[in-house]
């Protein structure tokens, strides 16, 4: 394996960030998980717990997909942040632990189906469940997945099954769009954003306000904590999708370059077919639609000639900045400073 697009600038292909920036990741990274212990580890051991007693009824028949669903669960940036907005505000509760479980549930069903969609084969440094079981049963595994997670929320009360009804519509809504947007070489920053709202961002944004909510806490530090979420959801997004261009996928552990593969533009690509030249912008918007085979280089150097992906990491930058901001009023404690420590290491990471 290699880089998302295996030639073109050693300074573009080396990682999501330059060399001084990909160590200050690291140390942002290590930071995180020497702190995390403190505040949350036992909780996040219960929702871990919880998880597995979950799908345990389908170990019998299914042992072999279950089993290699932990490769799936990878960073726990959703029932982390949750747990994290609970102490920050008051105190996990049980509630937390089957909300934060039911998350990460929505989410690894998206990744299951996410594979499928993008055809990919490598998640995790392990084999895709499409790889190696297929297709339908890669989304019925996902269905499976979705059907526990309203399960879970419904041993909560109401206003979870509400709550989790709501952002489940605005992911797979989020999905849906970007995939009749496929091969739509006219589309906005308007329309990106709009997008990876619903697909990402609103999962962050319902972590943040199920934390809070269920801790006790009043409509406005919910407001806070959810619109961190929100904010921290559009830099990771943005992030992710830079290194899909130019990420090494030994490092970044999955399969890199489906998005144009798949003819997925992201904000690198349409900004930088915003600043091309007119001619030269309709030629690459025929070579995107066309699949030629040295698409990669080639768009590696016009991203490079339009400055898009400095374009990309700033527009990151400025989403991380204001969720860190979106905290302001907000108790200045230890889970709060990992909630800020995160902000930073979304926009700052190499996988």
């Amino acid at each position: 394996m290699g880089t998302a697009m295996a030639t073109g600038s050693p300074a573009l292909i080396s990682g999501i960030l330059p060399t001084p920036e990909a160590t200050q990741a690291k140390r942002v990274s290590a930071a995180i998980s020497a702190l995390l212990p403190t505040p949350i580890l036992g909780d996040l051991a219960e929702v871990e717990a919880l998880f597995d007693r979950t799908l345990a009824p389908h170990r019998l028949r299914f042992g072999p997909l279950i089993d290699h669903l932990r490769h799936y669960r990878g960073k726990r940036l959703r029932p982390i942040l949750l747990l994290l907005a609970a102490k920050t505000v008051g105190k996990v509760t049980p509630a937390h632990h089957t909300l934060a479980a039911a998350m990460e549930m929505i989410h690894t069903a998206t990744l299951v189906h996410d594979d499928v969609l993008d055809e990919a084969q490598i998640r995790r440094h392990e084999n895709t469940f499409n790889a190696v079981w297929g297709n339908k049963v890669s989304i019925l595994l996902g269905d499976l997945l979705f059907t526990h997670a309203f399960h879970l929320t419904s041993t909560v009360d109401l206003r979870a099954c509400q709550i989790t009804g709501e952002v489940t519509n605005r992911v797979c809504a989020g999905e849906l769009r970007q995939m009749t947007e496929r091969g739509n070489f006219e589309l906005t920053e308007a329309d990106y954003f709009d997008i990876i709202d619903g697909k990402t961002a609103a999962l962050t944004e319902c972590c943040g306000r199920l934390g809070a909510l269920y801790a006790g806490a009043g409509d406005e530090a919910a407001n806070r904590l959810a619109n961190y979420g929100r904010w921290l959801g559009w830099a990771f997004q943005i992030a992710d999708d830079v290194l899909d261009l130019i990420g090494d996928e030994e490092t970044a552990g999955k399969t890199l370059g489906t998005d144009l593969a798949q003819q997925k533009l992201t904000l690198p690509v349409i900004h930088c077919l915003n600043r091309l030249p007119p001619l030269e912008a309709a030629q690459l918007r025929d070579a995107l639609r066309r699949g030629d085979d040295n698409l990669g280089p080639r768009v590696l150097a016009a991203l490079e000639k339009t400055q898009s992906v400095a374009y990309a990491k700033r527009q990151a930058e400025e989403r991380a900045i204001a969720a860190k901001q979106a905290l302001d009023g907000l108790p200045r404690n230890e889970c709060r400073i990992l909630l800020e420590a995160i902000a930073d290491w979304s926009v700052r990471r190499s996988q």
